[in-house]
């Protein structure tokens, strides 16, 4: 078993919220080593697919995170990326967004039929509902994220989501 629960014939997908990811990576001052993490992950040969979401703001000249999704593709991983969206709050203040939460829960259910053990990145509590549909299905979920960081980077719904699933990031 490796060290996020996973067996040795179990086979695997892994989803990366790479917003929430960076911002958890940010918050416990980590360099985030992507190779080792999917190294980690296909330890026994079992990973099957390894999914990297991000939105990117396409009107700007040079996108800041293009070498890392460039990178990220030649390594390997599903990169799905969606353009942000520029809007006005009520209080006239320009805003960016940008949210894959759909795209992750649909591959999410996508691949709940082909892996025994789903890993996710993120501590996003709008993927609650994801964890339980895809536990339905007789799937292992587990949750990667920090607790240890003011304020959480993992909601309290997605953790007890998870169960006993949740691999905190405040590791030695």
């Amino acid at each position: 078993m490796n060290d996020f629960g996973v067996g040795p014939s179990d086979k695997v997908a892994a989803f990366i919220d790479g917003a929430n990811f960076y911002a958890t990576g940010k918050a416990l001052d980590l360099d985030l080593d992507y190779l080792a993490l999917r190294n980690l992950l296909n330890q026994d040969q079992n990973l099957v697919r390894v999914y990297y979401y991000t939105a990117v703001n396409e009107g700007d000249e040079f996108v800041s995170i293009r070498p890392l999704l460039d990178f990220l593709d030649y390594n390997g991983f599903e990169v799905v990326t969606k353009p942000t969206k520029t809007f006005t709050d009520a209080q006239g203040q320009r805003k960016i967004k940008g949210n894959l939460d759909v795209e992750m829960t649909c591959d999410m259910l996508e691949m709940a039929d082909r892996v025994d053990h789903i890993v996710m990145f993120t501590g996003d509590g709008d993927f609650v509902r994801a964890v339980k549909s895809v536990q339905r299905k007789a799937v292992k979920v587990t949750v990667c994220s920090a607790r240890d960081t003011s304020p959480p980077m993992i909601s309290d719904d997605l953790r007890r989501a998870a169960l006993l699933g949740v691999f905190d990031f405040a590791f030695d």
